[in-house]
Protein backbone atom coordinates (compact mmCIF):
# COMPACT_ATOMS: atom_id res chain seq x y z
CA UNK A 1 0.00 0.00 0.00
CA UNK A 2 2.61 2.41 0.96
CA UNK A 3 4.82 2.15 -1.75
CA UNK A 4 1.81 2.52 -4.28
CA UNK A 5 1.01 5.98 -2.16
CA UNK A 6 4.87 6.73 -2.40
CA UNK A 7 5.01 6.13 -5.88
CA UNK A 8 1.85 8.64 -6.73
CA UNK A 9 3.65 11.66 -3.99
CA UNK A 10 6.80 11.39 -6.34
CA UNK A 11 4.46 11.73 -9.31
CA UNK A 12 0.76 13.45 -8.86
CA UNK A 13 -0.59 16.63 -8.42
CA UNK A 14 -3.97 16.43 -6.11
CA UNK A 15 -6.96 18.74 -6.40
CA UNK A 16 -7.73 20.62 -3.55
CA UNK A 17 -5.08 19.21 -1.67
CA UNK A 18 -1.48 21.14 -0.03
CA UNK A 19 0.76 18.44 -1.14
CA UNK A 20 3.22 19.45 1.49
CA UNK A 21 0.96 18.83 4.64
CA UNK A 22 -1.16 16.23 3.19
CA UNK A 23 -0.62 12.20 4.31
CA UNK A 24 -0.38 10.16 2.16
CA UNK A 25 -3.29 8.94 -0.29
CA UNK A 26 -4.82 5.90 0.51
CA UNK A 27 -4.45 3.45 -2.46
CA UNK A 28 -8.27 1.73 -3.54
CA UNK A 29 -7.94 -1.41 -5.89
CA UNK A 30 -11.53 -1.92 -6.85
CA UNK A 31 -15.26 -1.14 -6.05
CA UNK A 32 -18.37 -2.77 -5.45
CA UNK A 33 -21.74 -1.15 -4.80
CA UNK A 34 -21.29 1.42 -2.11
CA UNK A 35 -17.80 -0.30 -1.16
CA UNK A 36 -14.39 0.94 -1.95
CA UNK A 37 -11.84 -2.04 -1.32
CA UNK A 38 -8.11 -0.76 -0.45
CA UNK A 39 -4.67 -2.08 -1.39
CA UNK A 40 -4.12 -2.93 2.43
CA UNK A 41 -7.46 -4.79 2.35
CA UNK A 42 -9.77 -2.20 4.57
CA UNK A 43 -13.54 -1.63 3.17
CA UNK A 44 -14.43 2.20 2.90
CA UNK A 45 -18.38 2.98 2.48
CA UNK A 46 -18.25 5.67 0.11
CA UNK A 47 -20.87 8.00 1.40
CA UNK A 48 -20.14 10.79 -0.81
CA UNK A 49 -20.61 8.89 -3.92
CA UNK A 50 -17.10 9.66 -5.01
CA UNK A 51 -17.63 13.33 -5.13
CA UNK A 52 -21.11 13.26 -5.90
CA UNK A 53 -20.96 11.14 -8.92
CA UNK A 54 -21.94 7.83 -8.58
CA UNK A 55 -25.61 6.89 -8.52
CA UNK A 56 -25.65 3.10 -8.98
CA UNK A 57 -22.60 1.94 -7.15
CA UNK A 58 -19.17 1.02 -8.31
CA UNK A 59 -17.92 -1.14 -11.38
CA UNK A 60 -21.67 -1.76 -12.10
CA UNK A 61 -21.52 -4.86 -14.60
CA UNK A 62 -24.48 -3.40 -16.69
CA UNK A 63 -22.50 -0.61 -17.35
CA UNK A 64 -19.57 -2.19 -17.69
CA UNK A 65 -20.59 -4.16 -20.29
CA UNK A 66 -23.06 -1.52 -21.75
CA UNK A 67 -19.18 0.46 -22.48
CA UNK A 68 -16.88 -2.70 -23.31
CA UNK A 69 -19.57 -3.39 -26.53
CA UNK A 70 -19.36 0.23 -27.63
CA UNK A 71 -15.46 -0.17 -27.28
CA UNK A 72 -15.29 -2.80 -29.79
CA UNK A 73 -17.98 -0.60 -32.12
CA UNK A 74 -16.68 3.35 -31.84
CA UNK A 75 -14.15 4.26 -29.43
CA UNK A 76 -14.60 8.38 -30.70
CA UNK A 77 -15.10 9.82 -33.78
CA UNK A 78 -14.78 13.99 -34.24
CA UNK A 79 -17.91 15.41 -33.64
CA UNK A 80 -17.89 18.42 -35.51
CA UNK A 81 -20.07 16.97 -39.02
CA UNK A 82 -20.00 13.64 -37.92
CA UNK A 83 -22.50 12.26 -35.39
CA UNK A 84 -23.58 8.65 -33.94
CA UNK A 85 -25.72 6.51 -32.47
CA UNK A 86 -25.23 6.96 -28.70
CA UNK A 87 -24.72 10.82 -29.00
CA UNK A 88 -28.46 11.13 -30.78
CA UNK A 89 -30.07 8.67 -28.51
CA UNK A 90 -29.25 9.99 -25.34
CA UNK A 91 -29.92 13.54 -26.62
CA UNK A 92 -33.84 12.12 -27.05
CA UNK A 93 -33.34 10.71 -24.06
CA UNK A 94 -32.54 13.68 -21.83
CA UNK A 95 -35.03 15.82 -23.71
CA UNK A 96 -37.68 13.16 -22.39
CA UNK A 97 -37.16 13.88 -19.08
CA UNK A 98 -35.55 17.05 -18.59
CA UNK A 99 -38.42 20.24 -18.54
CA UNK A 100 -40.13 20.26 -21.68
CA UNK A 101 -39.14 23.65 -22.43
CA UNK A 102 -35.54 22.19 -23.03
CA UNK A 103 -35.16 21.36 -27.55
CA UNK A 104 -31.43 21.12 -27.49
CA UNK A 105 -28.32 19.45 -26.23
CA UNK A 106 -24.78 20.34 -26.10
CA UNK A 107 -22.14 18.16 -25.10
CA UNK A 108 -19.07 19.16 -23.50
CA UNK A 109 -16.63 17.09 -21.04
CA UNK A 110 -17.46 17.96 -17.12
CA UNK A 111 -19.50 20.21 -15.15
CA UNK A 112 -17.19 22.88 -15.29
CA UNK A 113 -17.02 22.73 -19.43
CA UNK A 114 -21.19 22.83 -19.14
CA UNK A 115 -21.48 26.10 -16.95
CA UNK A 116 -18.79 27.82 -19.55
CA UNK A 117 -20.89 26.99 -22.76
CA UNK A 118 -24.20 27.77 -20.79
CA UNK A 119 -22.32 31.43 -20.18
CA UNK A 120 -21.16 31.57 -23.65
CA UNK A 121 -24.24 30.72 -24.77
CA UNK A 122 -26.34 33.36 -23.08
CA UNK A 123 -23.63 35.73 -23.92
CA UNK A 124 -23.93 35.28 -27.50
CA UNK A 125 -27.64 35.21 -27.38
CA UNK A 126 -27.77 38.62 -27.08
CA UNK A 127 -25.35 39.71 -28.69
CA UNK A 128 -26.50 38.02 -31.73
CA UNK A 129 -29.63 39.57 -31.00
CA UNK A 130 -27.87 42.59 -31.68
CA UNK A 131 -28.80 43.66 -27.92
CA UNK A 132 -25.53 43.27 -26.06
CA UNK A 133 -26.36 42.26 -22.32
CA UNK A 134 -22.76 42.18 -20.20
CA UNK A 135 -24.40 41.57 -16.41
CA UNK A 136 -24.89 37.67 -14.62
CA UNK A 137 -26.72 37.32 -11.20
CA UNK A 138 -25.58 34.56 -9.08
CA UNK A 139 -25.87 33.85 -5.10
CA UNK A 140 -23.60 34.27 -2.62
CA UNK A 141 -21.53 31.43 -1.81
CA UNK A 142 -22.11 29.39 -5.31
CA UNK A 143 -20.09 27.07 -6.41
CA UNK A 144 -20.26 26.92 -10.71
CA UNK A 145 -16.72 25.40 -11.20
CA UNK A 146 -13.07 26.11 -11.81
CA UNK A 147 -12.81 27.25 -15.26
CA UNK A 148 -12.92 31.09 -15.58
CA UNK A 149 -16.33 31.34 -16.10
CA UNK A 150 -17.47 29.09 -13.91
CA UNK A 151 -14.96 30.73 -11.40
CA UNK A 152 -16.57 34.30 -12.50
CA UNK A 153 -20.23 33.13 -11.60
CA UNK A 154 -18.84 31.75 -8.20
CA UNK A 155 -18.82 33.34 -5.02
CA UNK A 156 -15.51 35.07 -3.97
CA UNK A 157 -13.47 32.85 -1.69
CA UNK A 158 -10.01 31.41 -0.89
CA UNK A 159 -10.69 29.32 -4.28
CA UNK A 160 -10.59 32.22 -6.30
CA UNK A 161 -8.75 34.85 -4.63
CA UNK A 162 -5.59 34.43 -6.99
CA UNK A 163 -7.64 35.05 -9.85
CA UNK A 164 -10.00 37.48 -8.68
CA UNK A 165 -8.14 40.51 -11.42
CA UNK A 166 -9.12 37.87 -14.43
CA UNK A 167 -12.81 37.52 -13.46
CA UNK A 168 -15.61 39.51 -14.99
CA UNK A 169 -17.88 41.15 -12.62
CA UNK A 170 -20.97 39.30 -11.06
CA UNK A 171 -23.77 40.84 -8.93
CA UNK A 172 -24.50 38.58 -5.87
CA UNK A 173 -27.84 37.73 -4.22
CA UNK A 174 -28.14 36.38 -1.08
CA UNK A 175 -28.82 32.79 -0.38
CA UNK A 176 -32.48 32.76 0.39
CA UNK A 177 -32.02 30.46 3.30
CA UNK A 178 -35.27 30.38 6.00
CA UNK A 179 -36.15 34.10 7.38
CA UNK A 180 -34.08 35.78 4.58
CA UNK A 181 -36.97 35.19 1.42
CA UNK A 182 -38.26 38.84 2.19
CA UNK A 183 -35.08 40.72 2.52
CA UNK A 184 -33.43 38.72 -0.68
CA UNK A 185 -36.64 39.69 -2.85
CA UNK A 186 -36.15 43.41 -2.17
CA UNK A 187 -32.14 42.89 -3.01
CA UNK A 188 -33.44 40.88 -6.17
CA UNK A 189 -35.39 43.26 -7.13
CA UNK A 190 -32.49 46.16 -7.48
CA UNK A 191 -29.89 43.90 -8.79
CA UNK A 192 -31.79 42.55 -11.77
CA UNK A 193 -32.53 45.15 -14.85
CA UNK A 194 -32.78 45.15 -18.65
CA UNK A 195 -29.25 45.01 -19.13
CA UNK A 196 -28.50 41.50 -16.89
CA UNK A 197 -27.99 38.54 -19.27
CA UNK A 198 -28.50 36.20 -17.10
CA UNK A 199 -29.38 34.15 -13.49
CA UNK A 200 -27.51 30.81 -12.80
CA UNK A 201 -28.33 29.31 -9.78
CA UNK A 202 -27.48 25.69 -8.55
CA UNK A 203 -31.41 25.03 -7.96
CA UNK A 204 -32.24 24.30 -4.38
CA UNK A 205 -29.05 23.39 -3.00
CA UNK A 206 -25.76 25.03 -2.63
CA UNK A 207 -22.97 22.01 -3.10
CA UNK A 208 -19.52 23.13 -2.20
CA UNK A 209 -21.08 26.35 -0.70
CA UNK A 210 -21.83 24.33 2.44
CA UNK A 211 -24.79 22.05 1.11
CA UNK A 212 -26.86 25.20 2.06
CA UNK A 213 -30.39 24.67 1.23
CA UNK A 214 -33.36 26.46 0.34
CA UNK A 215 -37.34 26.33 -1.16
CA UNK A 216 -38.95 26.09 -4.44
CA UNK A 217 -41.39 28.50 -4.12
CA UNK A 218 -38.90 31.52 -3.20
CA UNK A 219 -36.93 30.36 -6.35
CA UNK A 220 -40.04 30.68 -8.35
CA UNK A 221 -40.54 34.19 -6.90
CA UNK A 222 -37.01 34.62 -8.53
CA UNK A 223 -37.31 33.69 -11.40
CA UNK A 224 -40.18 35.92 -12.18
CA UNK A 225 -38.19 38.35 -11.42
CA UNK A 226 -35.69 37.50 -13.87
CA UNK A 227 -38.04 36.79 -16.19
CA UNK A 228 -39.84 40.52 -15.90
CA UNK A 229 -36.45 41.89 -17.29
CA UNK A 230 -35.82 38.95 -20.31
CA UNK A 231 -32.58 37.69 -18.14
CA UNK A 232 -31.85 33.97 -19.15
CA UNK A 233 -32.28 31.31 -16.33
CA UNK A 234 -29.42 29.05 -15.79
CA UNK A 235 -29.83 25.85 -14.02
CA UNK A 236 -26.73 24.28 -12.67
CA UNK A 237 -27.62 21.04 -12.10
CA UNK A 238 -24.58 19.31 -12.07
CA UNK A 239 -24.68 18.31 -8.43
CA UNK A 240 -28.66 17.66 -8.24
CA UNK A 241 -29.45 16.24 -11.68
CA UNK A 242 -30.42 12.85 -11.94
CA UNK A 243 -32.41 11.73 -8.52
CA UNK A 244 -30.15 13.21 -5.92
CA UNK A 245 -33.04 15.77 -4.29
CA UNK A 246 -35.51 13.09 -4.72
CA UNK A 247 -37.06 14.12 -7.73
CA UNK A 248 -35.19 13.34 -11.20
CA UNK A 249 -34.20 16.89 -11.11
CA UNK A 250 -34.06 19.56 -8.76
CA UNK A 251 -36.10 22.34 -10.85
CA UNK A 252 -38.86 19.77 -11.37
CA UNK A 253 -39.51 21.14 -7.68
CA UNK A 254 -40.15 24.36 -9.49
CA UNK A 255 -43.63 26.15 -11.64
CA UNK A 256 -40.89 28.13 -13.63
CA UNK A 257 -38.39 26.81 -15.74
CA UNK A 258 -34.66 27.23 -16.53
CA UNK A 259 -33.79 29.29 -20.16
CA UNK A 260 -30.48 26.27 -19.84
CA UNK A 261 -29.63 23.57 -17.91
CA UNK A 262 -26.01 22.22 -16.78
CA UNK A 263 -25.49 18.38 -16.33
CA UNK A 264 -22.81 16.12 -15.29
CA UNK A 265 -21.86 14.19 -12.02
CA UNK A 266 -24.36 11.26 -12.27
CA UNK A 267 -24.89 11.52 -15.67
CA UNK A 268 -22.60 8.59 -16.52
CA UNK A 269 -23.72 7.29 -13.50
CA UNK A 270 -19.84 7.72 -12.27
CA UNK A 271 -18.01 5.97 -14.99
CA UNK A 272 -16.68 8.57 -17.19
CA UNK A 273 -16.36 12.28 -17.81
CA UNK A 274 -19.49 13.80 -19.91
CA UNK A 275 -20.85 17.35 -19.86
CA UNK A 276 -24.33 18.47 -21.36
CA UNK A 277 -25.81 21.68 -21.73
CA UNK A 278 -29.42 22.15 -22.58
CA UNK A 279 -31.34 25.15 -23.98
CA UNK A 280 -34.86 26.75 -25.23
CA UNK A 281 -35.40 26.34 -28.36
CA UNK A 282 -35.38 30.07 -28.87
CA UNK A 283 -31.68 30.44 -27.18
CA UNK A 284 -31.41 27.78 -30.05
CA UNK A 285 -32.84 29.95 -32.78
CA UNK A 286 -30.51 32.59 -31.70
CA UNK A 287 -27.64 30.93 -33.45
CA UNK A 288 -29.29 29.88 -36.58
CA UNK A 289 -28.09 32.28 -39.38
CA UNK A 290 -26.53 32.91 -42.97
CA UNK A 291 -24.08 34.91 -41.00
CA UNK A 292 -21.35 32.95 -39.82
CA UNK A 293 -20.23 34.67 -36.93
CA UNK A 294 -23.46 34.31 -35.52
CA UNK A 295 -22.16 30.75 -34.94
CA UNK A 296 -21.40 29.13 -30.99
CA UNK A 297 -17.93 28.75 -31.50
CA UNK A 298 -17.03 26.34 -28.64
CA UNK A 299 -16.06 22.30 -28.56
CA UNK A 300 -13.64 19.88 -27.14
CA UNK A 301 -11.58 17.16 -28.68
CA UNK A 302 -13.89 14.53 -27.04
CA UNK A 303 -17.29 15.72 -27.42
CA UNK A 304 -19.76 13.29 -27.32
CA UNK A 305 -17.55 11.09 -26.99
CA UNK A 306 -19.40 7.70 -27.34
CA UNK A 307 -18.15 5.44 -24.67
CA UNK A 308 -19.30 8.11 -22.65
CA UNK A 309 -22.55 8.64 -24.02
CA UNK A 310 -23.08 5.01 -23.73
CA UNK A 311 -22.03 5.20 -20.23
CA UNK A 312 -24.97 7.71 -19.78
CA UNK A 313 -27.40 5.98 -21.68
CA UNK A 314 -27.04 2.82 -19.08
CA UNK A 315 -27.04 4.92 -16.20
CA UNK A 316 -30.45 6.10 -17.57
CA UNK A 317 -31.35 2.76 -17.69
CA UNK A 318 -30.86 2.31 -14.40
CA UNK A 319 -31.88 4.90 -12.86
CA UNK A 320 -35.49 5.00 -14.43
CA UNK A 321 -36.24 1.24 -13.09
CA UNK A 322 -38.88 1.48 -10.41
CA UNK A 323 -36.29 -0.53 -7.65
CA UNK A 324 -34.02 2.76 -8.57
CA UNK A 325 -36.78 5.37 -7.75
CA UNK A 326 -37.74 3.19 -4.77
CA UNK A 327 -34.53 3.24 -3.53
CA UNK A 328 -34.12 6.99 -3.97
CA UNK A 329 -37.29 7.37 -1.71
CA UNK A 330 -36.12 4.67 0.48
CA UNK A 331 -32.89 6.47 1.25
CA UNK A 332 -34.73 9.91 1.54
CA UNK A 333 -37.35 7.95 4.45
CA UNK A 334 -33.86 7.06 6.14
CA UNK A 335 -32.29 10.28 6.43
CA UNK A 336 -35.54 11.60 7.50
CA UNK A 337 -35.65 9.37 10.33
CA UNK A 338 -32.16 9.73 11.42
CA UNK A 339 -32.98 14.20 11.14
CA UNK A 340 -34.93 12.85 14.32
CA UNK A 341 -32.17 11.62 16.27
CA UNK A 342 -29.79 14.30 15.58
CA UNK A 343 -31.85 16.70 16.85
CA UNK A 344 -30.86 14.99 20.09
CA UNK A 345 -27.66 16.62 20.15
CA UNK A 346 -26.72 19.94 21.28
CA UNK A 347 -23.60 19.51 19.11
CA UNK A 348 -25.87 19.72 15.61
CA UNK A 349 -26.61 22.83 14.36
CA UNK A 350 -28.82 23.37 11.69
CA UNK A 351 -29.89 20.15 9.95
CA UNK A 352 -31.22 20.06 6.28
CA UNK A 353 -32.28 17.44 3.61
CA UNK A 354 -33.53 17.65 0.13
CA UNK A 355 -33.89 13.79 -1.28
CA UNK A 356 -31.12 11.50 -0.19
CA UNK A 357 -28.95 14.88 0.88
CA UNK A 358 -28.79 15.28 4.15
CA UNK A 359 -26.10 17.82 5.28
CA UNK A 360 -25.35 19.45 9.16
CA UNK A 361 -23.29 21.76 10.82
CA UNK A 362 -20.98 20.81 14.15
CA UNK A 363 -21.38 23.38 16.13
CA UNK A 364 -18.07 23.80 17.69
CA UNK A 365 -17.79 27.53 18.83
CA UNK A 366 -16.63 28.61 15.53
CA UNK A 367 -17.80 29.63 11.97
CA UNK A 368 -19.34 27.86 9.81
CA UNK A 369 -16.09 27.42 7.02
CA UNK A 370 -14.60 25.00 4.49
CA UNK A 371 -10.99 25.49 6.57
CA UNK A 372 -12.69 24.90 10.15
CA UNK A 373 -10.23 22.48 11.72
CA UNK A 374 -12.93 19.97 12.56
CA UNK A 375 -13.30 18.63 9.42
CA UNK A 376 -10.01 16.55 9.75
CA UNK A 377 -11.42 15.47 13.15
CA UNK A 378 -14.32 13.94 11.72
CA UNK A 379 -12.91 13.16 8.37
CA UNK A 380 -10.21 10.83 10.15
CA UNK A 381 -12.87 9.31 12.59
CA UNK A 382 -15.15 8.24 10.21
CA UNK A 383 -12.41 6.97 8.05
CA UNK A 384 -11.00 4.50 10.86
CA UNK A 385 -14.35 3.32 11.26
CA UNK A 386 -14.80 2.43 7.28
CA UNK A 387 -16.87 5.38 5.78
CA UNK A 388 -15.41 7.71 3.68
CA UNK A 389 -17.09 11.33 4.40
CA UNK A 390 -15.63 14.72 3.11
CA UNK A 391 -16.79 17.32 5.19
CA UNK A 392 -17.05 20.57 3.82
CA UNK A 393 -15.31 22.30 7.02
CA UNK A 394 -17.71 21.63 9.65
CA UNK A 395 -20.48 21.06 7.60
CA UNK A 396 -21.01 17.28 6.90
CA UNK A 397 -23.50 15.66 4.95
CA UNK A 398 -24.52 12.06 3.44
CA UNK A 399 -24.85 11.71 -0.74
CA UNK A 400 -24.85 7.70 -1.21
CA UNK A 401 -24.91 5.78 -3.84
CA UNK A 402 -28.56 4.58 -4.37
CA UNK A 403 -27.71 1.14 -3.86
CA UNK A 404 -26.82 1.46 -0.40
CA UNK A 405 -28.53 -0.62 1.72
CA UNK A 406 -30.25 0.17 5.24
CA UNK A 407 -27.73 -1.76 7.06
CA UNK A 408 -25.15 0.04 5.07
CA UNK A 409 -27.04 3.43 6.19
CA UNK A 410 -27.25 2.53 9.74
CA UNK A 411 -23.77 1.56 10.49
CA UNK A 412 -23.14 5.03 8.87
CA UNK A 413 -25.56 6.95 11.35
CA UNK A 414 -24.60 4.64 14.58
CA UNK A 415 -20.49 5.91 13.47
CA UNK A 416 -22.03 9.66 13.14
CA UNK A 417 -23.63 9.45 16.34
CA UNK A 418 -20.24 8.01 17.86
CA UNK A 419 -18.45 10.73 16.36
CA UNK A 420 -21.06 13.46 18.02
CA UNK A 421 -20.06 12.00 21.33
CA UNK A 422 -16.62 12.14 20.69
CA UNK A 423 -15.80 16.50 19.43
Amino acid sequence: MNKLAERDQAVIWHPFTQMQTAPLPVPIVRGAGSILYGADGREYLDMISSWWVNLHGHAHPYIAQRISEQLQTLEHVIFAGFTHQPAVELAERLLEILPRNQAKIFYSDNGSTAVEVALKMAFQYWHNLGQPRKKVVALENAYHGDTFGAMAVSGRSAFTAPFVPFLFDVEYLTVPTAGQEADVLKQAETLFTNDVAAFIVEPLVQGSGGMVMYEPAFLDELFQVARRHDSLIIADEVMTGFGRTGKLFAIDYLQAKPDLMCLSKGLTGGTMALGVTSCSQALYDAFLSDDKFKTLFHGHSFTANPLACTAALASMDLLLLPETQANIQRIAKRHTEFVHELTNYTIVANIRQRGTLLAFELNVGTQTSYFNDIRDTAYNFLMDCGILMRPLGNVLYLMPPYCTTDEQLTYVYKQVKALLTVI
